[in-house]
């Protein structure tokens, strides 16, 4: 067997995690990660693996596609994938690329975020045309969980897609402000319901008023890839992604808000 590193897409459903990183007395993805590897390591400690993950998410949060890069002893990628799929109930492991000691796997070309909401009573052409106000270049400062990083960034493609019973939003971008996507996706949802106007977004998103739309509820959000313009992802299938389809879709039957405090 021969040591090197790989990078590997992994999914998750958010319910089950109290976000990403590691939190102590927390059951997080990486925490839940490190233990997987450390129980197929072959009597390896954590810190040999040397584990680092592209994209944070937050609690609630789904993914299909975050990634991770560690250390590994296998030289086969199916058997690897089969026995760290074997040692976790809630992280799947599904695609595989061999990358160089130096990979930086925060440094993505883009990443895919989807957010599904119901249809219910909102105006799909007020639902376009309030997300088409958010592609390109913006401060977005009235649209994200400040955390002292710069607010002023470029969304490379928003895309609606309406369905019989749901309407999915997808964003894509290099990287994402705390909060922005459910940020953006509330004050798309309350101008498509009536609740705010078009203008009223143009004046938060033009730092010409002070004002608060609120927070999207998380586990309507997946994280859908996250892309690598030098990297080839050989996928796996696999049958235990059981929570895809609820990850991923919700009706108008639901009776609760997707939009916290209303």
């Amino acid at each position: 067997m021969t040591d090197r590193r790989v990078a590997v897409k992994i999914a998750y459903s958010g319910k089950d995690f109290s976000g990403s990183q590691v939190q102590p007395g927390l059951f997080t993805v990486m925490g839940e990660v490190a233990r997987v590897l450390v129980v197929t390591g072959d009597g390896r400690d954590e810190g040999w693996f040397d584990l680092k993950c592209s994209s944070r998410t937050d609690v609630g949060v789904n993914a299909l596609g975050n990634v991770i890069v560690f250390n590994t002893f296998f030289d086969d990628d199916a058997v690897m994938l089969k026995a760290l799929n074997g040692a976790s109930k809630t992280v799947h492991f599904r695609g595989t690329a061999e990358v160089p000691d130096n990979f930086n796997v925060r440094y993505a070309d883009t990443r895919v975020y989807r957010y599904v909401m119901p249809k219910g009573n909102m105006d799909m052409a007020l639902v376009r045309e309030c997300a088409s106000l958010f592609l390109g270049k913006h401060d977005f400062a009235r649209f994200c969980k400040y955390d002292g990083k710069p607010t002023e960034m470029t969304l490379q493609r928003i895309d609606v897609i309406e369905k019989e019973n749901t309407v999915e939003i997808e964003f894509e971008s290099r990287y994402f402000l705390w909060n922005q996507i459910r940020r953006i996706c509330s004050a798309v949802m309350r101008v498509a319901k009536g609740n705010a106007g078009i203008e009223d977004v143009k004046e938060a998103l033009y730092d010409l008023k002070e004002t608060n739309f609120g927070v999207a509820r998380a586990d309507a959000l997946t994280l859908v890839d996250v892309k690598y313009e030098e990297l080839e992802f050989k996928m796996y299938e696999t049958d235990t992604l059981r929570w895809k389809k609820e990850a991923l879709m919700f009706t108008n039957s639901l009776e609760r808000s997707f939009i916290d405090g209303l």
